[in-house]
């Protein structure tokens, strides 16, 4: 069983992400996802000893690394177990209006990936676990061993973009009957054998997409991602950057049409000859086309591949005056 002290942390886009949020000296930031304390550990170096971090994580396990990681820095560093669509309410408790700058890096750390008791991979044979937090909510193997088959493959096809959902659901419906899927490796050779010899990815194992997809239902996590963007925000001052990491399509397009609706402007129907709406942009684009990470960077972290870094800066807003003429 690993522990704190085995906890890996290897932060993607690393320097990308200390060019995007351009922090002060004395700034007051947050790491919302803060893991092992990669991230964090620069941008305490970059706000020197008057600034201050707060770090969030669900996993108990990550904090207890980021404490020992972050020690040094001492004060300066609160941690709290908590998820980042929380962040409002942590702040405030500490007596904190707003922030200079937030950065979220979603998704499962490779130490989660590793731990085999977890139960995030199928590498290793572990329980059906895959919760952030252990302390609530259900398991994957509650979820695989008692929804529909029709609610199985639901997830599978909008969280995991699978194919084959409705047949591997069904397969997943004759083996539970036998007997529960309660094992990693239970789950992964039953998704193998129901996808056809013929039509199994090449690159990847064929049992990927449904362990993302039972990851992403377990956790909530995209719908804690689009409750948490707004809450980060909220949060900023004007002038703060808001940075996000996300490593699959569906938390990438969800930042992504996020950021955009937050610099539209009037929304007027065209018929009307003045804008009535007064509506502002809330942010201003900082990535159009979102960063990546560069090859030698996917040589030494071959996790950094899929990840794409967005960002904001909160613009200030505009008193709106009523008219009495």
């Amino acid at each position: 069983m690993m522990g704190a002290s085995d906890f890996r942390h290897e932060p993607v886009l690393l320097h990308e992400v200390l060019d995007l949020l351009h922090l002060s000296l004395g700034a007051v930031v947050v790491d919302g996802t803060v893991g092992g304390g990669g991230h964090s550990q620069r941008m305490l170096e970059a706000i020197g000893p008057d600034g201050r971090l707060f770090g969030l994580d669900r996993d108990k396990r990550a904090l207890q690394a980021a404490a020992k990681r972050l020690a040094p820095f001492d004060a300066r560093v609160t941690l709290h177990q908590a998820n980042y669509a929380s962040v409002a309410d942590v702040l405030r408790a500490e007596g904190v209006e707003a922030c200079d700058a937030i950065l979220l890096d979603l998704g499962v750390s490779s130490h989660q990936l590793d731990c085999q008791e977890r139960g995030f991979s199928f590498q290793h044979d572990a329980p059906l676990d895959m919760r952030m937090d252990q302390a609530e909510g259900i398991t994957a193997a509650q979820v695989v061993n008692e929804l529909t088959a029709a609610g199985l493959a639901t997830i599978f096809k909008e969280y995991g973009e699978e194919r084959w959902a409705k047949r591997i659901a069904r397969r997943i419906e004759q083996e539970r009957a036998v007997a529960p899927i309660n094992t990693t490796l239970q789950l992964a050779e039953l998704v193998r054998s129901a996808v056809p010899v013929g039509k199994q990815p090449q690159r990847i194992h064929p049992a990927t997409r449904v362990f993302q997809a039972l990851r992403i239902y377990v956790n909530d996590e995209l719908g804690y991602l689009k409750t948490g963007l707004e809450s980060c925000l909220e949060m900023l001052r004007p002038g703060g950057i808001l940075a996000v990491i996300s490593f699959h399509s569906l938390e990438d397009r969800i930042v992504k049409q996020f950021f955009r609706a937050q610099t539209q402007t009037c929304e007027c129907p065209p018929r009307l000859p003045v804008c009535v709406c007064a509506k502002q942009a809330r942010v201003k684009l900082l990535t159009r086309r979102g960063v990546r990470a560069g090859i030698e960077e996917i040589e030494h972290n071959p996790r950094s591949r899929s990840a794409i870094l967005r960002g904001v800066e909160k613009l200030p807003q505009q008193e709106q005056g009523v008219s009495d003429a």
